[in-house]
């Protein structure tokens, strides 16, 4: 087809000339992914190989993952693994587009710092959910003055851990953030986060830009709203 219309071009009218080469460059573009899906296609449905490494899941957007929870009722779902990062007065401080799903653990230390040069000082509790928590991050967190870790323990926990973690100030933190994942909900139903309506990898990290500032906005409005109130 790309050559077919390389020849058509030289026979339309002039004014059809340029719609025939947006098509063609297109197409051009198009090639490659479609010849990795056709290549996957065929190791699975010839080859019996499920786990062709870099599969194509979208013709029209390439850079899209299968997101696995981790959790059999949880579906799977299709897109980039977004994490967020949130102070207090529910505010977003910062948050990432992964090009590749990175696992949580290597995520920790590099919010600690993006907290720093924001303010300038470590946070008095950092916490995250459990594929965050490591010894090592958690001496990481007291290294950058961290006065208090909320990590919950992976695997069987000794008796000395339990009774770390029943501590009034660890099981506050926990709460609080069980709570901040209602951001993520607010993210996803209020501000669109459920779906990217822009196209590309680029429009992706513009579209979640913009969906966090939506919720700070409004975030900083009601906080304002209700101390003027008091």
């Amino acid at each position: 087809m790309i050559r077919r219309l390389g020849q058509r071009v030289r026979t339309v009218p002039a004014n059809m000339a340029g719609r025939v080469r947006s098509i063609q460059g297109r197409l051009q573009q198009l090639r490659p992914i479609v010849e990795r899906v056709l290549e996957q296609t065929d190791a699975r449905v010839l080859g019996g190989d499920i786990h062709v490494a870099d599969k194509v899941l979208s013709i029209f957007e390439p850079h899209t993952e299968a997101i696995r929870k981790g959790k059999m009722v949880k579906p799977t779902e299709f897109g980039k693994l977004v994490t967020i990062q949130e102070a207090e007065h529910q505010i977003i401080t910062g948050y990432d587009v992964h090009a590749k799903r990175p696992a949580d653990v290597s995520l920790w230390t590099a919010a600690l710092d993006r907290h720093h040069t924001i303010f300038g000082h470590a946070p008095d509790l950092a916490t995250a959910d459990r594929g965050f928590s490591s010894a090592t991050n958690e001496q990481a967190a007291h290294d950058r003055g961290v006065r208090r870790v909320v990590l919950p323990w992976r695997g069987p926990k000794t008796a000395a851990r339990r009774t770390y973690e029943r501590q009034a100030w660890f099981r506050r933190g926990q709460r609080w953030r069980v709570g901040s994942e209602g951001r993520i909900s607010v993210l996803k139903h209020r501000h669109g986060l459920s779906r990217c309506r822009y196209h590309g990898l680029p429009g992706m990290h513009r579209w979640v830009g913009l969906g966090v500032i939506a919720n700070n906005l409004m975030s900083m409005a009601t906080y304002e709203r209700t101390r003027a109130a008091a």
